[in-house]
């Protein structure tokens, strides 16, 4: 997932404003319409639902 984060600090409120992707290509690609301060990020997931915590 690729997360677009806009933070508009000249605003009365200092709003920030986050879009979400599924692919580079389309984040890419709306980040470069974006106007104001913005980061690109690529959100990494690492769910492992079979490792087992064992206490002795």
């Amino acid at each position: 997932m690729w997360v677009i984060t806009v933070i508009n600090a000249y605003s009365r409120g200092n709003n920030v404003t986050m879009y979400e992707f599924e692919t580079e290509k389309e984040a890419r690609e709306a980040f470069e319409k974006l106007q104001g301060c913005k980061i690109l990020s690529e959100i990494i997931c690492c769910h492992y639902p079979f490792s087992t915590l064992v206490a002795t």
